[in-house]
């Protein structure tokens, strides 16, 4: 169990372990979530921010037909120059 003291600010130290556990760095932000059970449960804000664009992206290249560096090499020409290749 770790324990963080307020401070009059509402300011916490997160307990180093902690931090590890979420790898947080100086600087990062940590997310405070409430579950299903009422429950608030702590995240780094990041790894959380990442894991969403994941969700969200996931079977976008295969829905445009990317499987490959070569397609995406294409697709970048294509933005750059207006043709592949």
């Amino acid at each position: 169990m770790n324990l963080a003291k307020i401070s009059a600010n509402g300011q916490i130290t997160v307990p180093v372990e902690i931090r590890r556990q979420l790898g947080l760095k100086s600087g990062d932000k940590i997310l405070f979530l409430q579950n299903q059970n009422g429950e608030i449960v702590v995240s780094n804000a990041s790894a959380a921010a990442i894991r969403k664009a994941q969700a969200a992206f996931t079977g976008a290249a295969e829905a445009i037909g990317v499987s490959n560096e070569d397609d995406i090499q294409t697709l970048v020409d294509k933005a750059r120059y207006g043709k592949e290749g």
